[in-house]
């Protein structure tokens, strides 16, 4: 019992620990910037995703009422000519509009605070792309994020019980195969439908790479489950539980869906680490 106990506590950590990783790494995770105007350190959390059928609004905490700032933008990728709208205050915030895209359009932005003599740009180094996609029913996206998450947790527990020859890995190993059967391939396309209008992006379709990855933990969680039915293989479990800890560890959505503002067909982008 004691055992069992420690390892649910384990498993529990890991998994909280890969979802935070992968949640905070990716390129739709709001983008952390400092900078220092007039001696004063300022820090803003960038928008990089944005959902719905409003205009995108930046939104800078910053009392000082000397300051003063511009909203720079553009489609992304593209070589269009700037826009540059100047921010309104709103008591202790300033703001801007970015127009509404289509799903899976994107666009790069900064901004230019000035205080007197005194400018810097927002971030410091690159614009900031941001994914627009259209609005997802909270209460699909929750129970996509509930079971994916108790699909790694039962992933990770099934692993630990194979590593110590526990008798129910093979029982924990099924229930996470479901769990991530219902989540990734039956939540996860009709959660992206409504994000992008598309089902399915990834192999044999495309390039997606959280498709991919979902496909990817699949394939090797059929094959420990089959591998285990009528013989014990622990090792099946622990390489499908590794597989899924370490591919679902990657960064949400650096490989997703982009509108190519030429074309207008959707096709698989990426989000360059010198973006986020």
């Amino acid at each position: 019992m004691k055992k069992t106990s420690l390892l649910w506590i384990i498993a529990f950590i890991i998994t909280l620990a890969a979802a935070y990783y992968q949640r905070t790494t990716g390129p739709t995770y709001p983008l952390k910037a400092e900078v220092v105007l007039d001696g004063q350190i300022y820090i803003f959390d960038l928008k990089r995703s944005h959902g719905g059928k409003e205009d995108c609004i930046i939104v800078l905490e910053i009392h000082s009422e000397d300051i003063r700032g511009a909203l720079v933008y553009r489609k992304f990728p593209t070589n269009d000519e700037w826009k540059e709208i100047e921010l309104t205050r709103n008591k202790e915030n300033l703001f801007g509009q970015l127009p509404i895209q289509p799903p899976a359009g994107k666009m790069e932005y900064y901004i230019v605070l000035q205080k007197g003599d005194d400018s810097v740009s927002v971030p410091v180094e690159h614009p900031v792309v941001i994914r627009f996609k259209g609005a997802v029913p909270k209460s699909i996206l929750y129970t996509h994020v509930l079971l994916m998450f108790l699909s790694m947790l039962l992933s990770t527990m099934a692993g630990l019980m194979a590593l110590t020859k526990h008798p129910r890995q093979k029982r924990y190993g099924l229930i996470a195969f479901f769990l991530l059967l219902a989540s990734g391939i039956i939540l996860g396309p009709l959660l992206q439908n409504y994000a992008f209008g598309e089902l399915w992006a990834g192999v044999p379709l495309g390039w997606d790479l959280t498709d991919n990855k979902t496909l990817i933990a699949l394939i090797f969680w059929m094959i420990a489950v089959l591998g285990n039915q009528k013989k014990d293989r622990p090792r099946l479990t622990i390489l499908a539980a590794v597989i899924f800890l370490v591919i679902f560890s990657i960064p949400h959505s650096m490989f997703g869906s982009e509108l190519n503002y030429e074309t207008g067909e959707m096709i698989q982008g990426i989000i360059l680490p010198m973006y986020y």
